[in-house]
């Protein structure tokens, strides 16, 4: 039986068995016929598709005024699975969950004055203008509050967050490194974990921005954070509360939501936290309670109902509001008790 995993916040970066150090490993293979084992980590307006899809279906776009190629999606997923595999090296790396959306169609020069019903598959052009991918590394995991919880990278990129009309520029990426929560596939992000954005322009680039991103990265802070939510309880009537003043938040002038937290939830994810506070499998209240923990994954699920450019931002920002309000309901810090007042 494998014994169980602990943390070094020496070696932040890493984990390791607890009487047994590997002493000799082998490269990480990319297995891309590997089924699915659970649902998708993000829902909303997003369709799977394979490595094999993007490389053989799809055009790659070009920034208009010189032709110069853009990076493709395929080499942003190939560029932080091989920094992940370095530098997670010996370690299970699972193959890449890829899901697109806003797919972008054309033809080709000689199909250009054909009717729409003479197309031929041969005539069609796509490419998707929006992608996310999660790569999970399932033998480094921890079980936080009864769950389990793998270590997984997560990159997004949106060709709308380039200027494809001028010139070749540096484009613009985000980058995240976290867990996986298994009992749902929430994704559970930290500050220190996460890059808004990166800028590259080239593979080597997002290669080593990815590399940067794995060191400051401290995964033995981020595990004690999350279990701490666990010890938090809240009232039926604090979730509600809480629940409440979200709503009104988005509904507050500029000046005085500045001088609150940021919220990126929005009114129809807040909805969806009240209808699984009572219908969740995993994480519903019970006998009028609910722990911080519990409320954190409410959000977390609530959220993979994101478009996928805004998914990673809410991620975080969830951990953000959760750990906030915690500290509130603790008396530790003033800065989320407009919430719970």
């Amino acid at each position: 039986m494998e014994t169980n995993l602990l943390i070094t916040p020496s070696q932040n970066m890493m984990m390791v068995r607890a009487n047994d150090w590997k002493q000799e490993v082998e490269d990480a293979v990319l297995i891309m016929e590997q089924p699915k084992k659970h649902s998708p980590f993000i829902e909303a307006n997003t369709t799977e598709v394979t490595l094999g899809h993007l490389k053989n279906d799809c055009i790659i776009p070009t920034f208009a005024k010189d032709n110069e190629v853009c990076i493709s999606h395929q080499n942003f997923i190939e560029s932080v699975y091989e920094a992940t595999k370095d530098f997670y090296h010996g370690e299970i790396i699972n193959t890449p969950d890829i899901r697109t959306s806003h797919i972008v169609k054309g033809r080709i020069p000689e199909a250009i004055n054909k009717r729409v019903d003479q197309l031929l598959e041969s005539d069609k052009t796509m490419y998707y203008e929006r992608m996310i991918f999660n790569i999970e590394i399932p033998s480094i995991h921890q079980d936080v509050n009864g769950n389990q919880l793998n270590l997984s990278i997560t990159g997004c990129k949106s060709y709308a967050r380039d200027n494809l009309s001028g010139k070749m520029a540096a484009q613009k990426f985000s980058i995240a490194v976290g867990f996986l929560n298994l009992a749902c596939t929430n994704q559970c992000l930290s500050t220190d974990g996460y890059k808004e954005e990166i800028k590259g322009t080239s593979s080597s680039d997002l290669y080593k921005f990815t590399l940067d991103l794995f060191s400051q990265y401290n995964v033995a802070k981020h595990i004690h954070l999350m279990q701490s939510l666990g010890d938090t309880m809240l009232s039926e009537h604090q979730f509600c509360q809480i629940l409440g003043r979200m709503r009104l938040y988005n509904y507050l002038p500029q000046h005085q939501q500045k001088k609150l937290p940021r919220l990126l939830i929005t009114d129809s994810q807040i909805n969806n936290v009240a209808r699984q506070y009572i219908h969740d499998d995993n994480f519903a209240g019970s006998n009028g309670e609910l722990s911080m923990w519990k409320f954190y994954n409410l959000l977390t699920g609530a959220n993979k109902n994101s478009y996928l450019d805004s998914f990673l931002g809410r991620s975080v920002n969830a951990t953000e509001v959760s750990m906030g309000l915690t500290e509130a309901l603790n008396h530790k810090d003033e800065a989320y008790s407009w919430f719970i007042e």
